[in-house]
């Protein structure tokens, strides 16, 4: 959900990539040929690439089957590709190589449900024509963000008691992820000098000004969140875990109400447990507020932060600390992502501009209500 004006209720297309879907499962198909060992060149059954999924990269869901010594083999599959290079991209960097090892060592540190990884192509110059990895397909549902979950689908049909056991398996699956030991050495790609806290905010300074400002898109009410956070810095930040990143139900796959499968590892990092927990928080807030303004009831009684903030102590030991800080950064991270989504819908002719850049956050009002210290949580 990313346009203010847009009828909730309806599904927004919106451009992810320009690539020939037929092409592209020709390419697979020939990828596949030197990948297994098969008699014949495989066959890519289908193939399609969701609009349900996320606009940070290229999603490919296919099936493909050929024989090997004689006998069937194939499966159902996911590709995912670093976004093209005339996509507008939201991220500056997009690092499916650190992807995979995460997605590898939380597979081998927990018993979390993790995709089956399958292979990895980092050169630009393979079937695809851009990095990409493989993984064998999840069957299972998710609560939906294009239309939002807050409107219409499985979750908002749900009953209370249900909706609570998706919060439950969130924050323990959270819980888990942050549960691994020695994270700077499991994932030293994200290891680094001094605070990790620190660190993290000042990747997302940087990417604030290559997505926006260096462009002359400045946001004020995105700087003032900056320096919010600066001026009420926490004192102690909680000990270093491996951030899940972008934690919320809508990256875990559900069989029924029980998690599947743990998806999308893309702002993985090192940093304190609130980011995580916070963040999760606040993507609800952010489509619950949606609900309210226009009108209607959405999910109050799910993902509240009381019951978020009990249940992550719960399962983890940990009490949270700074929560009201987690919060106003979430705010402001997703900020950026939400205002680099509307420049990149202006781009493809998808939304109209306007001169009030503050109006390229969605969620305006809930960040000015944290910097007035006005928003009502629970």
């Amino acid at each position: 959900m990313t346009s203010a004006d847009a009828d909730p209720n309806q599904r927004q297309h919106l451009t992810v990539s320009g690539q020939d879907i037929d092409l592209l499962a020709t390419e697979l198909a020939q990828w596949l040929g030197t990948k297994v060992e098969a008699d014949e060149e495989p066959k890519v059954t289908s193939i399609t690439r969701p609009e349900t999924g996320g606009m940070s990269s290229t999603t490919l869901l296919f099936d493909a089957e050929w024989s090997e010594h004689g006998q069937p083999a194939g499966g159902s599959f996911v590709a995912r590709l670093a976004p093209d290079a005339d996509a507008f991209p939201v991220f500056e960097k997009y690092d499916l190589a650190t992807q995979f090892a995460v997605i590898a060592g939380v597979a081998e540190a927990t018993d979390l449900p993790v995709p089956t990884l399958c292979w990895l192509e980092t050169g630009s110059d393979n079937a695809l024509g851009a990095p990409f990895f493989v993984m064998r397909r999840v069957s299972g549902r998710v609560p939906e963000d294009n239309p939002p979950y807050v409107f219409t689908g499985w979750l908002f049909d749900a009953t209370p008691e249900q909706r609570y056991a998706i919060t439950r398996h969130t924050v323990a699956a959270i819980a888990k992820v942050h549960s691994i030991d020695n994270p700077a050495e499991r994932f030293p790609m994200f290891a680094g000098e001094g605070s990790s806290l620190r660190r993290h905010f000042d990747a997302q300074k940087a990417w604030y000004d290559w997505a926006l400002a260096n462009d002359g898109y400045r946001i004020p009410i995105l700087e003032r969140a900056f320096e919010w956070l600066e001026a009420n810095w926490p004192a102690e930040p909680s000990d270093d875990v491996l951030s899940w990143g972008d934690a919320r139900p809508g990256n875990i796959m559900f069989d029924e109400f029980d998690p599947v499968a743990v998806l999308d590892w893309e702002m993985a990092a090192i940093g304190p447990r609130e980011l995580d927990v916070a963040w999760t928080i606040l993507i609800h807030r952010f489509f619950q507020d949606i609900a309210t303004r226009f009108d209607q009831a959405g999910l109050a009684d799910y993902m509240r932060r009381g019951d978020v903030e009990k249940l992550y102590e719960e399962f983890s030991g940990h009490a949270v600390r700074d929560l009201d800080w987690y919060l106003m950064y979430s705010a402001l991270r997703h900020g950026i992502v939400m205002a680099r989504i509307r420049r990149r819908m202006i781009h493809f002719g998808e939304a109209a501009d306007n001169d009030d850049r503050d109006d390229y956050v969605m969620h305006r009002p809930l960040l000015e209500a944290l910097l007035d210290g006005t928003y009502s949580w629970d």
